[in-house]
Formats: structure tokens, sequence, C-alpha cells
């Protein structure tokens, strides 16, 4: 598997090759969530007024493509500007897509795949220009290469929010070796580290400038909270004590009348869970999913703890006590394969002590794929933070309402997560494939 270019990129013809070999995977990916796995009723259908129908979310992705590297990049005309509204996030909520003239699924994959002839082309023609921040070290190719994974793990919260069969294959889980872990958390010593990075050529907006936040010393999990754990807090009544819970989270759990993760339900005295049409009994030692902040938030007061602030998870993430370094992923600067769960190869969680080679120099694990992490931050621009190339990426949800989550999940391609990387979500949010772990003041 081929990863963004980092310091010491290769040359513009290798560049190209890398960007070239991504595209295509991504688009083997979007393909396989949509035409390949459904019949097309399916594809046009809402699951939930929480996603759009598979089918915008596969004709957006080509749209996107058109508007940054055919227009912007390659100053190519615009092939469809009709539908530019129908496709532009911004205008249409999800729950009014449906309602939308959209293309139908053989015509979103004749747009998608015309528009893919074009960039290919166009891709021999156009300068990686140092001068030209969109297509210096091909940042606008690995934008639109994100985009497209992003919205594939959009596609998987769709697929396990559908009734019905399962569509999607199950592959046997490896055999992975499990290493006994010898302590729940880990200390990370108080001191400053680089939050952020200021020269990773695919970085994101709101992951920039790299900068250096001091932090008191902490306690962390050293893996994110099981199945089994977050059972408990259910049975010790967690979920009917509000001394556990935020005010507005005891809000959310009186209104929406939850009293578990999503997908969660008792049969007897067994749990199970539904899992993209399989209903089967919950894996204890996987690590729990499908829980909005406010369920985070309250297990961890309930647990004596609390949730990681955004820095403290970055710091125990990336920082390289020995060198005074941040890496890029826990393990280092250069993605490894077998290190952690990413990329779609399970449609779940390992189950706890797998993926040792893939902890940080603190020894945390887990901290790169599995299940996003909710922390206790909320979603703002770092210090001098410059909106790049638009400000409705990042910008326009900066505030309290969004809180940040970290870390990639299974469903998380490696191209579309790093150390560095923050994702956003409102914390009501549950079909998303987030968890989270614990942390404690010194």
């Amino acid at each position: 598997m081929l990863t963004a270019p980092t310091e010491g990129a290769p040359n513009e013809d290798a560049l190209k090759e890398l960007v070239a070999a991504e595209l295509s995977a991504a688009r083997d990916r979007s393909l396989g969530l949509t035409t390949g796995a459904l019949p097309r009723p399916e594809l046009t259908a809402q699951v939930s007024p929480l996603m759009s129908p598979l089918v915008w979310d596969l004709a957006h992705v080509g749209n996107y493509e058109e508007l940054w590297l055919l227009r912007a990049a390659a100053g190519i005309t615009p092939m469809r500007p009709e539908i530019d509204d129908l496709y532009d996030a911004f205008e249409h909520p999800r729950s009014a897509r449906p309602t939308l003239p959209l293309l139908s699924p053989d015509d979103a994959r004749a747009y998608i795949a015309e528009v893919r002839t074009k960039v290919l082309d166009s891709l021999e023609r156009v300068r990686f220009d140092p001068a030209n921040p969109l297509t210096s070290g091909g940042f606008v190719y690995g934008m639109v290469v994100q985009h497209e994974h992003q919205h594939d793990e959009t596609m998987l919260a769709t697929h396990q929010l559908r009734k019905g069969e399962p569509a999607l294959l199950d592959r046997a889980a490896p055999d992975l070796p499990v290493s006994l872990v010898e302590a729940s958390e880990v200390l990370v010593p108080a001191g400053p580290f680089t939050m952020g990075t200021s020269d990773d050529p695919w970085a994101y907006d709101n992951e920039r400038p790299g900068h250096v936040v001091d932090v008191p010393a902490y306690y962390i999990d050293t893996e994110p909270v099981t199945n089994a754990a977050y059972q408990r807090f259910i049975e010790d009544g967690g979920y009917d004590e509000p001394r556990w819970w935020t005010e507005a989270g005891w809000e959310w759990r009186n209104s929406s009348g939850k009293r578990a993760p999503a997908f969660w339900t008792l049969e007897g005295l067994t749990w199970v869970r539904r899992r993209f049409g399989r209903v089967e009994p919950l894996p204890p030692n996987e690590a729990v999913q499908h829980v909005c902040w406010y369920e985070a938030d309250a297990y961890a007061r309930w647990a004596g703890k609390r949730l990681p602030t955004e820095a403290e998870w970055e710091k125990a993430a990336r920082h390289d006590p020995e060198t005074g370094r941040s890496r890029r992923y826990p393990w280092g600067d250069t993605w490894e394969e077998g290190r952690a769960n990413l990329g779609q190869r399970l449609l779940h969680p390992t189950e706890s002590g797998t993926y040792a080679s893939g902890a940080s120099a603190y020894g945390v694990r887990k901290m790169i794929g599995d299940v996003w992490e909710w922390t206790s931050t909320d979603f703002y621009g770092y210090p001098g933070f410059q909106s790049f190339p638009y400000k409705e990426y990042s910008e326009v949800f900066f505030g309290p309402d969004y809180k940040v989550l970290r870390g990639g999940s299974w469903a998380t391609h490696p191209l579309a997560v790093r150390g560095s990387f923050r994702n956003w979500d409102y914390p009501i949010r549950r079909q998303i494939f987030s968890g989270f772990r614990c942390a404690r003041s010194l």
C-alpha cells in the first residue's frame, strides 16, 4: 500500500505515479460499497435522515474531483456545471437529498468515470509547482484522495444503518498476535511537545501550523475502553445516575431514551449487536464503538477519570521523549502494514492486546485505527490557523458545537489519517465508528 509523501518527498514523476495508484484504489473502494454491493433501488434509498443516499455520495466524490483536479488544478472547462448545486454538501442537508434530481446510479458511475479519465490525462501536464500551495507536493490530489476515502467511511456508516441482509463481505479475522497489556494506564510526564504539523505535505489546514504545547503530567489508558468495561457501566446503572452526566448529556439521555451504545440489544441476559446485517454476541474484548460523546464522558466520570484533551491525546500518540520530535504515526514517520487496524480490512475493531507493534513511544496502544476516539476538546483552529483551500472544510465548523475525535477507525484508510489528523462531530453522533479511552490528572 502506498502512502502520502513525507519530508524528502519523491520526484514529480514518482509522486504522480503514487497519485494515480491511490486515486484508483479509492475508486475501487467506492464502487465496492455502492454499485458493486447493492441493487440500484437501495443506492437511491435513504436509510436514515442522518445519511445521504449512497448514489449521492458516489456522484459527489466525482463532482468534488472535477472541481479541484480538473477546474482548479488543470484549468479545464467545467463538464457538468448544472449539477454543482446538487452535490454541494453545504447547499442541501442530508435529510433533503433524496428529494433532489440526483443522477441515477448508472449515470453517476458514467460521470465519475469520465471525470477520472480526464484527471489522469491532465495529470501528465500539471506541474507540482512548489510556489503554488494548491499543487505543491501534490497537495490538491492528496486532498481529493483523502476526501473520497472519507466518504467511503461515511458509506460504511450508511451500510451499518441499513436494514436487510448483509451486503458486505465479512472477512475472516487474521491470526493476530496478542500480547499482555501489563498496565491499564500509562504515565505521560509533564513537558512541551509539538502539536500539529507545518511540513506534512498532505495535511489539512486544521492540522496546521505545528506549535509547541506544554502539557501537565497525566495518565492515559493504554487501550480504548472495551465492550466488557462499558457493559459494567450499564449494569451499574450508569445510564440512570444523573451525577455521571453533564446537563446537556442528561437531557440527551432523557430525550433519546438510549440506555446502551447504538446497535446493542439485550436478549435475555446476553448482549448482542447488529453489525452490517449480522446479529452476533457482543465481543467483550473489542473496543466499544457507536457511542456518542455524552456517553463517553459519562463513562469516564463513572470510572473516576475523564476524557483526554486533544493535546493529551496527541502527545501520547506522537511525542518521542528521546528525540523531542513528534512522529507522523505512533511508531514512526512511515506507514507500515501490520501496526494498526485500518483500511476496512475487517468490519470491526480487534481484540484487546493486538497491534502491540503499533504502540507509541510511551507504550500507548491503538491510537491509530480500531475506533475514532472522543476527546474533551471543542473544535477550533490552532494559533496561526489559515483556511486553505476553502473555509468549508474546517473553519465553518469551529466552535463549541463540535467535539474533536482522533486516531481513525478500522473503517479509515491509512491515507486519510495520521497522528496529527483531526476529526470532529456533534456530541450526539453515534452512527460513526466512535469509541474512546480515558485519562486522569496526576
